[in-house]
């Protein structure tokens, strides 16, 4: 799942920045993404969570298998009951038991719950995936907006120097008073100390972006002059809730939560329900030097289990009622994390809106 998600957004990617000119130190924003799953702790912490909790499917899974050991066993008994006989002998023993599941509802509740839980960590997996991606294309962005402020402020710097210089040859020739070349000096020193925060600021993002991809990415592609800046004009706030409720990643993992409560809830009161198993051995035992003579032993056993619980001193009751709470707990979840879906869908497509509106008015004036 995780991986056609990251094709799809790799390819959004790759259609949104420029293939202009190549320099070897130029970057685009899907190389470094991919520089930053391999550099990034959290990613990598949240895909190793995820294939942990993968595992608890097969211990899960392993209540309903069947169990097999075996034992063996070797001593020596020294016995001297008179003085005229030697009562010593060795013993060697060793079996061989089989234990197969035949009946247990709470563990099939239980790899449920197990499965439902691998489904949830695998949306926490994704989710951070889709914040790493966030945060790269907003360092990346930053970067270049920040070049783009440092150019105009060295173009400011450039024209009001010129002004100063002006106002100097100006008040030479006795055409303005001193006054009118303090304020050119003044509006020359305050260009000069936006050219310096703006020259900080491009160095801080991309200082910000080099801790995310562990890679010194001064030089960037820029977006193509022609990229499309704006929301489908098909599309309305609705639909955009809509899709995220049907897509966002913090309902699925809330809806995974939920199912994994529901049948841990199942699990539980499953405990007052009889089990039934089916067991099976082998025994063989030697005894060498026993007088009077050499004996041996073979014992084998099959049988049917019948396991009724009566009473545990309300434990099991307690557990059903917890996890009775811990699903209402669930529900609530599920349902808050759609609301925060809807209200961050309307906000973003306000906001796009609002900047595609301001864009359009600057392009006019």
């Amino acid at each position: 799942m995780y991986n056609s998600a990251k094709l799809v957004l790799s390819g959004l990617f790759a259609c949104a920045l420029s293939t202009g000119t190549a320099y070897a130190e130029t970057f685009d924003l899907e190389s470094l993404y991919q520089s930053a799953t391999q550099y990034d702790a959290g990613i990598a912490a949240a895909k190793s969570a995820y294939f942990a909790e993968k595992q608890d499917e097969d211990v899960a899974l392993a209540g309903l298998l069947p169990s097999l050991s075996a034992t063996a066993s070797s001593g020596r008994t020294n016995g001297n009951k008179s003085p005229q006989a030697d009562d010593s002998y060795e013993t060697l023993r060793y079996s061989v038991s089989l234990s197969q599941p035949l009946l247990n509802v709470s563990n099939w509740y239980s790899l449920t719950a197990s499965e439902q839980n691998s489904l949830r960590a695998e949306m926490a997996y994704l989710s951070e995936e889709q914040n790493l991606i966030l945060n790269v294309a907003t360092a990346y962005f930053s970067v270049l907006r920040a070049k783009e402020d440092l150019t105009a402020a060295r173009a400011l710097e450039a024209a009001v120097k010129r002004q100063y210089e002006q106002a100097k040859e100006q008040f030479d020739v006795g055409l303005i008073a001193i006054t009118d070349v303090h304020e050119a000096k003044a509006s020359f020193d305050d260009s000069q100390t936006v050219r310096i925060r703006a020259e900080g600021n491009l160095t801080l993002a991309i200082e910000q972006l080099s801790q995310l991809t562990g890679v010194f990415a001064a030089d960037l592609e820029e977006l193509k002059a022609d990229f499309p800046i704006g929301v489908d004009p098909n599309t309305s706030t609705q639909s955009w809730v809509n899709a995220a409720h049907e897509s966002n990643l913090a309902i699925k993992a809330a809806e995974y939560a939920l199912k994994t409560i529901e049948a841990q809830h199942r699990s539980s009161r499953a405990e007052h329900y009889p089990t039934l198993s089916l067991s099976a051995g082998y025994d063989y035992t030697e005894l060498n030097n026993f007088a009077p003579t050499d004996n041996e032993a073979e014992d084998s056993s099959i049988f049917l289990n019948l396991n009724v619980p009566i009473y545990s001193g309300g434990a099991t009751q307690a557990t059903v009622r917890k996890n009775r709470y811990l699903v209402e707990q669930a529900k609530h979840q599920v349902s808050s994390a759609k609301r925060q879906a809807g209200i961050e869908a309307r906000t973003e497509y306000i906001n796009l809106k609002t900047n595609e509106w301001a864009l359009l008015l600057a392009l006019q004036t």
